[in-house]
């Protein structure tokens, strides 16, 4: 690899200079990269001697646009037989935020500075902090897929995140809140109210949903062969995600089997003697087919919610100048977090007690630190006063 300066005389008599940098890539093509500077070419020189040792060089040449390795990520994604919702995402980060901005930049330019740059302009240009988090998520998933196909040497996305990670953990720790009872968690009275004012077949779905934590997708997606009356147990076998398909659980954890109280298995008993014994779908809809998410929630747990009592504030008035209320928790998965608290609360507390291992295994989770990053402050304190001087005196009897 050398680096050479080049001179020359323009028509018009003016005298030029450039620098070349003249080097052989991975594959043993020469190449040939000018620069304004001799610093520039310096730089390039020593960064491509490294690369091309290891074999990691893509020169410009060579190189494709960022819109070009997003339409081989999006693919790679459809032939991996991803969910469409997944690959659906992937398409609107593209499309929306990624391509707009930074679309036509070959990869070989895409460094550190240049990603630091596309960051600052979505925050200016309005995108919430999740949001742009979300999308630098999917240009580092680009360049890894781009990466694999020899088309991208370096991953700046991820050298980016490398040396954020201790910072960020850090923040993240100041800044996020834990799930709080009465405010993201039902309590155990607005629990009772609510399934006291469920009516019709909606009851036996919000019941089963208060005591097995099952998510929307995996309770619509119930079977009434999943349902063993006789030992009291329900198994979670397949789901229905948001375009109504159905498919196997969210991940290999989520396929178990959950017992419930007898409550649950008598109101299953009683939709079944509605239904019949003809076999489907224990929460289906009139037609026999699967519910939406949104039907279950607006149709279904939010006006219960109102009719109980577990409501806020809209900030709006009716007609007559009265506050208009609406349902307090807007989503199924407050039910979920109702169901891993009581697993969890002690059972002089009203709770089963159960150790973190099988409040996991409960819930489906794919690893116990989703568990204990959701409601590790629930346990009870093995410090506890209490029980500390119960075991001394124990100990010392």
């Amino acid at each position: 690899m050398s680096v050479r300066k080049r001179e020359w005389t323009t028509p018009k008599g003016e005298q030029k200079s450039s620098w070349v940098v003249d080097y052989t890539d991975t594959g043993g093509k020469r190449r040939l990269k000018t620069f304004t500077r001799k610093k520039e070419a310096d730089r390039f020189a020593a960064t491509a001697a490294v690369e091309v040792r290891e074999g990691t060089h893509v020169a410009d040449s060579a190189s494709v646009t960022i819109e070009k390795a997003g339409s081989l990520w999006i693919a790679s994604g459809e032939n991996a037989g991803l969910e469409r919702s997944t690959v659906n995402q992937r398409n609107s980060h593209l499309e929306h935020h990624i391509l707009p901005m930074i679309g036509q930049m070959l990869l070989s330019k895409l460094t550190v500075p240049a990603v630091r740059d596309f960051e600052d302009r979505m925050r200016k240009e309005g995108r919430s902090p999740a949001m742009v988090k979300k999308v630098l998520t999917s240009l580092g998933s680009i360049l890894a897929d781009a990466g694999e196909r020899g088309l991208a040497a370096r991953n700046p996305v991820r050298d980016i995140k490398g040396s954020r990670k201790g910072r960020d953990r850090r923040q993240e720790k100041r800044q996020k809140g834990k799930l709080g009872v009465g405010v993201d968690i039902p309590t155990r009275d607005e629990i009772k109210a609510l399934l006291g004012a469920v009516e019709g077949n909606w009851r036996p779905l919000l019941l089963t949903a208060v005591f097995t934590g099952m998510r929307s997708s995996e309770l619509r997606g119930l079977r009434w062969q999943d349902v063993d009356f006789k030992r009291g147990e329900i198994s979670v076998r397949q789901r229905v995600d948001q375009f109504r398909e159905m498919g196997p659980p969210k991940s290999e954890a989520g396929a178990r089997t959950i017992p419930v109280p007898p409550l649950v298995i008598n109101a299953l008993k009683e939709l079944k003697l509605k239904q019949g014994n003809k076999p489907g779908l224990v929460f289906a809809n009139p037609d026999g087919d699967s519910r939406s998410h949104s039907n279950v929630v607006r149709k279904g747990l939010q006006p219960a919610m109102v009719r109980a009592g577990v409501t806020i504030d809209s900030g709006k008035v009716d007609k007559k100048g009265n506050p208009i209320l609406k349902a307090k928790y807007t989503g199924l998965h407050a039910l979920r977090h109702f169901y891993a608290s009581w697993l969890i609360n002690r059972k002089e507390d009203g709770g089963l007690g159960l150790p973190a291992k099988t409040v996991q295994e409960r819930l489906g989770h794919a690893s116990i630190v989703v568990t204990m990053n959701l409601y590790a402050h629930l346990f009870p304190r093995l410090d506890d006063g209490t029980e500390l001087a119960q075991a001394a005196n124990i100990l010392l009897s």
